[in-house]
């Protein structure tokens, strides 16, 4: 069950001029064909028949279909762009510092926790070293871990070591031969089809030569027996009965059918209370109310004349208490179930179409805020495990972005987040594979039910014997954190000051006065912490220290990375090992600044979200607080996702509790709130935010009003534009928004991208303020450095 609040409309809203252009790939009423190429991110590329250069022999062989090509050994995707590459894996390592009237620096670290790390997706993953003399760097990484190399002779580099190569010379420092850019891979792909040989000149090493049959043609048997290869998802998508025009039974049957041909049906439905539940109850409150009026009647009627005093002050209380219960009751006569369709969403946004092939989902985005501020009374293996519990959710992994807060600026957090990265690599796998509930792994390993109920693999018991196993160190490694850090600041410290005493020596000070070494916090590579010391001392203490953001888990791809025995010591052969964004923050403060406090952090996880993700809707959550149901996140899209969903403002989830005596003598999971006063209020216009389990609709946030359909120019159908910065708020000026959301120009951009991507699918003539189908499928784009560090910048104190 999940609560819905509208967002009410004060001010009217512009449209802009123009319409936008619907993305339709349907194929035209004329004889052609279309093939698709699968490019190296996955996206399918039309080539038209006349793109191919036929004679015109064989272009009478052709049907009116759609075909679908696979990866044959002569049509492997290409690499992607290794200077991307080599900026991600430099993000990802590196613990990015700064604020207010500083430089923001970028400290490169090849060692984030004491622990070996395995996920290539996380900082200080293992690798190979670079091969240039004298350079201790990693060489650099693609997705699943391998080594990225830049030349034909395998000359392992990295990532700095390649730029300088490419800057001064433009060699390889392996082979002196010049780099090449065949394997750059444009993730803006132009609108002309790609140029494909004509039949009779190609290669002689290409693979389909070397698998012909003895006709000359190219056999798939043979290839699929012998590279063990398969072809996905279909090979034609067969058009429409009569889309060409043909008559009779002449025309194709069947087939798959583009989203916005299907009957349109709604995400989610608002049901009433049985009447043979509410009726009774709305007669006890009628009766009650009758009852009290009688009583008041009766007390005001007869007065005390020896206290009169007294019986005032009883009656004006008595009043306002029969006041309250009131308003209390009201809206528990109309109270309201909600229900969603996770069929209907799936089919909407995430199924394969003649247009969208591969199945690329077209949700909107989420970022996932988690704040806590003290690892001595907020437990860090409380918070890791609702860490945990948000990376392994059922939802598009690259539409996904996790965000910590952490308010004390301790290294002890830090590190502690950086174990459950690391631990995520075998527990979000094992989710999916074999669909685990819930995904804490805590909650799930204490529960006394029979675990391999509704399990169908036969190595579950296998899996979970071992992951059982790798959680339990992975507790002990959590709960050894504090000594952990301790032991290693002491011994660098007494490195420090040996090597102040032997300075001393030197230069023939008194070897009587007292050394004047700072007792630091230390991190696992050997460097100082930036954020809060357990010594405190100036810019190390709880409240003076520098912003600082870690990209701990890169942005994954766009496209499914499946597993293998080989991978991790678990197989997860055919599931889906990427693992969403996941980011460590920490506000900067100083001195004589009042930011001590939740919705600063909150403040800030938006501003620095906006910049590197920008997910037009927000789930928060307190660092205890997980989420029990993984697919919590695709219902409350059912809601934003709807007719009219433009105009809520938030979805309000309700809370329950674990570790209470079955009997609840202190009502402690409480009931009467969540489940009978929030769907009263749902009845009514909507329920209050009770600070976490809340998902937010960015736009909202900014505090702009919810768009008014009926004021704004048309698209085509209803389709409309994005809007412009001056038609957010009609009262708004242009030139003041630095003024309303400071200076970052990256900020002020992702306002208007946010508002658009949160808007319904427009595939319904009520939906008055939509986007057209499609349009959120292209790839996110790589994080850089200057992002990063613009990120470090709206968090500071200014």
């Amino acid at each position: 069950m999940a609560s819905l609040s509208s967002q009410p409309s004060k001010k009217a809203m512009r449209s802009p001029a123009g319409s936008s252009n619907s993305q339709s790939n349907r194929g035209s009423s004329g004889q052609t064909v279309k093939f698709a190429r699968r490019t190296s991110s996955g996206r399918y590329v039309n080539l038209s028949r006349e793109d191919l250069d036929l004679s015109g022999e064989m272009s009478g062989d052709y049907m009116n279909y759609t075909v679908h090509i696979p990866p044959t050994p002569d049509n492997q995707p290409m690499d992607s762009s290794v200077a991307v590459k080599a900026e991600e894996q430099y993000v990802s390592n590196s613990l990015f510092t700064g604020g207010f009237n500083s430089v923001t620096r970028a400290h490169l670290m090849d060692k984030v926790i004491d622990s070996e790390v395995t996920h290539p997706q996380m900082a200080g993953a293992k690798g190979s070293s670079c091969s240039m003399p004298s350079c201790d760097g990693k060489a650099m990484k693609d997705e699943r871990g391998q080594d990225v190399v830049p030349c034909e002779c395998r000359f392992k580099i990295c990532r700095d070591c390649f730029l300088d190569a490419q800057k001064e010379t433009g060699l390889c420092p392996g082979c002196k031969e010049p780099y090449k850019t065949e394997f750059d891979d444009d993730r803006d792909y132009p609108s002309r089809a790609l140029p494909l040989p004509a039949p009779g000149k190609e290669d002689a090493n290409n693979m389909t030569m070397m698998k012909r049959n003895q006709n000359g043609e190219f056999d798939h048997n043979r290839w699929l027996f012998e590279t063990k290869g398969t072809y996905g998802y279909g090979n034609a998508f067969w058009p429409q009965d009569d889309m060409y025009g043909d008559d009779g039974d002449e025309g194709f049957h069947g087939g798959m059918m583009e989203n916005t041909d299907k009957p349109w049906k709604p995400l989610s439905r608002k049901t009433p209370i049985p009447a043979g539940i509410i009726s009774p109850y709305r007669l006890l409150i009628v009766v009650r109310l009758v009852v009290l009026v009688f009583f008041l009647n009766w007390r005001v009627n007869h007065p005390n004349e020896e206290a009169i005093w007294l019986w005032l002050m009883s009656i004006v209380c008595e009043i306002w208490f029969a006041f309250s219960w009131i308003l209390d009751q009201i809206p528990k006569l109309t109270p309201v179930n909600r229900s969603t369709d996770l069929e209907v969403l799936h089919d909407k946004f995430d199924m394969p179409s003649p247009s969208n092939p591969t199945g690329r989902s077209d949700l909107p985005g989420v970022d996932l805020f988690v704040s806590t501020a003290d690892p001595e009374k907020e437990p860090p293996l409380v918070t890791a495990n609702t860490i945990l519990s948000i990376l392994a959710v059922d939802y598009p992994v690259e539409k996904l972005a996790c965000y910590i807060s952490d308010d004390g600026g301790a290294l002890l957090t830090f590190e502690a987040m950086a174990e459950a990265a690391s631990f995520a690599d075998l527990w979000v796998p094992f989710c999916r594979k074999h669909n685990i509930e819930p995904r804490n792994p805590d909650s799930y390993f204490a529960l006394k039910i029979d675990p391999t109920k509704n399990k169908s693999r036969p190595d579950f018991v296998k899996d979970r014997r071992r992951i059982k196993r790798e959680y339990d160190e992975f507790k002990v490694r959590i709960n050894g954190l504090p000594d952990s850090i301790r032991r290693r600041s002491d011994a660098f410290n007494a490195r420090e000051e040996m090597k102040m005493l032997k300075h001393m020596r030197e230069s023939g000070a008194d070897p009587m006065e007292p050394l004047k070494v700072q007792k630091a916090t230390w991190m696992a590579d050997g460097t100082h912490w930036p954020g809060t010391w357990a010594v405190s001392s100036r810019e190390h203490a709880k409240g003076d220290h520098a912003g600082i953001l870690q990209v701990m888990l890169k942005p994954p791809s766009c496209d499914p990375l499946l597993g293998g025995t080989d991978d991790n010591i678990l197989d997860f052969t055919d599931v889906d090992i990427r693992l969403p964004m996941f980011v460590y923050m920490s506000r900067e403060k100083r001195q004589g600044y009042d930011h001590n406090k939740k919705a600063g952090a909150m403040n800030a996880l938006v501003r620095a979200s906006a910049i590197l993700s920008n997910g037009p809707f927000i789930l928060n959550l307190d660092c205890d607080h997980y989420i029990y149901n993984c697919k919590a996140i695709r219902e409350g899209m059912c809601f934003m996702m709807d007719r009219g969903g433009e105009n809520l403002c938030y979805i309000q989830f309700p809370q329950r509790f674990e570790g209470i005596d079955p009997s609840d003598r202190y009502a402690n999971h409480n009931t009467v709130f969540f489940d009978g006063n929030m769907r009263a209020l749902d009845g009514v216009q909507g329920p209050v935010y009770v600070g976490t389990g809340c998902m937010f609709r960015r736009f909202a946030l900014y505090g702009f009003d919810p768009p008014q359909p009926d004021k704004i120019t048309q698209g085509n159908g209803s389709e409309t534009q994005a809007l412009e910065a001056k038609e957010l708020d009609p009262e708004l000026d242009v030139n003041l928004l630095p003024k309303r959301f400071g200076n970052s120009t990256m900020l002020a951009d992702s306002i208007l991208v946010a508002e658009f991507q949160g808007r319904p699918l427009a595939d319904h003539p009520a939906v008055k303020f939509g986007r057209p189908p499609g349009a959120l499928r292209v790839p996110r784009e790589p994080l850089d450095a200057t992002t990063v560090a613009e990120a470090v910048s709206v968090i500071s104190c200014w």
